[in-house]
């Protein structure tokens, strides 16, 4: 949902929704599974971005040097190991104990592995998904090396956006671009309008965080169009389902069969798989 006083979605922004070929990213950790397939998920591609934000330890805003050790505390890497095989993903903390990624990231999972930009392992408590958007919650046991804060509106046309995240599964990745503007969401799984910018992302990016000039959250990555335009979550819409104490629901068990849809959306999620296995025989 857009906020008051929020940009209208531009015609051409809702017209590239159109041309949209979305892949999801997927994630890992122990957790059930979520609605539909596995999708492939994205990530920022071999991009450069100039002094990408940083943020200190607490959240509090602020701008390193090189602007990038901070950025890389905050952002971890999510990998699947999913009912049907593993794939990757990408989070980011919002509190000590809290990450915020894509709900295609974590479904059909029957375990989730966090890992830190320094390479710890962090244990994963529980998690959940929400019903209103492509989102989902991990809490973890182990506290988290950073978080960033989320910004107090959602980003106007033609702001920088900083997307931080694990490409493909492997090293941390900072790409920047602009905010293009509003549009209405081609896969159908979030309410409301959702953010298209031209950061570049591939498979692997899901559930990155996207950052302003600041170094605050803007967004969430979760697809990624035919024309390589990145699609965002919104602030505004992270907050409304964190501020609902019923925003988050626990995920369904691995082997709990979800329903699919009717007819398939011309976008759709994009997850990066890192390897199949079959399905085991019934």
């Amino acid at each position: 949902m857009r906020r008051p006083g929020a940009p209208r979605a531009s015609g051409a922004a809702r017209t590239a929704s159109v041309a949209l070929l979305a892949t999801a990213l997927a994630g890992c950790g122990v957790l059930p599974s979520v609605p539909g397939p596995v999708p492939e998920d994205v990530v920022p591609t071999g991009g450069t971005a100039s002094a990408p934000p940083s943020l200190d330890p607490r959240g509090a805003q602020a701008l390193s040097p090189d602007g990038f050790d901070t950025v890389q505390r905050m952002a971890v890497r999510i990998r699947n190991v999913g009912c049907d095989g593993l794939s990757t993903g990408s989070g980011f903390a919002v509190d000590e104990h809290t990450l915020i990624t894509n709900r295609h990231v974590v479904a059909d999972s029957e375990s989730l592995e966090v890992s830190t930009y320094d390479g710890r392992d962090l244990e994963v408590a529980a998690a959940g998904s929400a019903s209103l958007a492509d989102l989902a919650l991990v809490r973890t046991a182990d506290p988290l090396p950073s978080h960033p804060t989320l910004a107090r509106a959602d980003p106007e046309p033609g702001d920088a956006v900083t997307v931080v995240g694990y490409p493909e599964g492997g090293r941390l990745t900072v790409t920047a671009g602009e905010v293009i503007g509003p549009t209405t969401d081609p896969l159908h799984e979030n309410l409301g309008e959702v953010l298209l910018t031209d950061a570049p992302v591939e498979p692997g990016s899901s559930g990155s965080a996207a950052l302003d000039a600041d170094g605050r959250v803007i967004g969430v990555v979760y697809a990624k169009t035919s024309d390589d335009r990145s699609l965002l979550v919104p602030v505004s819409t992270l907050e409304r389902v964190l501020d609902d104490a019923d925003g988050f629901q626990p995920l369904p068990p691995c082997d709990q069969p979800t329903a699919q849809p009717s007819d398939q959306p011309t976008a759709q999620p994009t997850e990066q798989p890192t390897e199949q296995t079959p399905p085991p025989s019934r």
